[in-house]
């Protein structure tokens, strides 16, 4: 018997197999399935709620204050971030555009395994010659993925974590090899 789980973020059911375990992220949407972030309101009273409230926008003002100086001013967010604020400038915004723009130009956007951001194609390398020796399948006579070959590298702009994949191209002729009849 399977539990079902509703994910909180895109209220998809998920359906888990108890072999395997509940799902820690949900496959349709890619967010945390344990830990659907909640404010909790209670346990503060008025008054200290006020007093955040007030020594928030005081801070905000006094950083305005200090950034009246200098000339780019008008051009300084101000992004909630856990318990502070981080301040994003034209550059990071300027990054982040540049990122989405690259990403929807690619065919395939695969996520990092290490932090879950997108990855960006970095491009393709191909392996042949003395540089690859194939395994030769006793179940096939023949090997699963013969020279040359092209592998299609992809890089995270997060954390620079590097991964790659077989190029569409010798996706299709592995299929091909494993889908001959016996």
């Amino acid at each position: 018997m399977s539990e079902e789980v509703i994910c909180p973020w895109c209220l998809t059911e998920i359906t888990w197999d108890p072999e395997f375990g509940p799902e820690k992220h949900c496959p349709h949407c890619g967010n945390e399935l344990s830990s659907y972030r909640t404010i909790e309101l209670g346990g503060e009273t008025e008054e200290e709620a006020e007093e955040e409230e007030q020594e928030g926008s005081d801070q905000w003002q006094e950083d305005e204050e200090d950034d009246s100086d200098s000339h780019d001013h008008g051009h300084k967010r101000w992004l909630a971030e856990g318990e502070g604020y981080r301040n994003t400038d034209r550059s990071s915004l300027a990054l982040e555009s540049t990122l989405q723009r690259i990403t929807d130009e690619q065919d395939e956007v695969p996520e990092c395994p290490s932090c879950r951001e997108f990855m960006l194609e970095a491009g393709t390398q191909s392996i042949g010659g003395d540089q690859f020796k194939p395994a030769v399948s006793p179940v096939l006579g023949q090997p699963v993925l013969p020279a040359p070959l092209e592998l299609v590298w992809y890089v995270c702009p997060s954390c620079f974590h590097t991964s790659s994949m077989l190029s569409p191209s010798n996706r299709q002729q592995l299929l091909k090899r494993l889908a001959k009849p016996e």
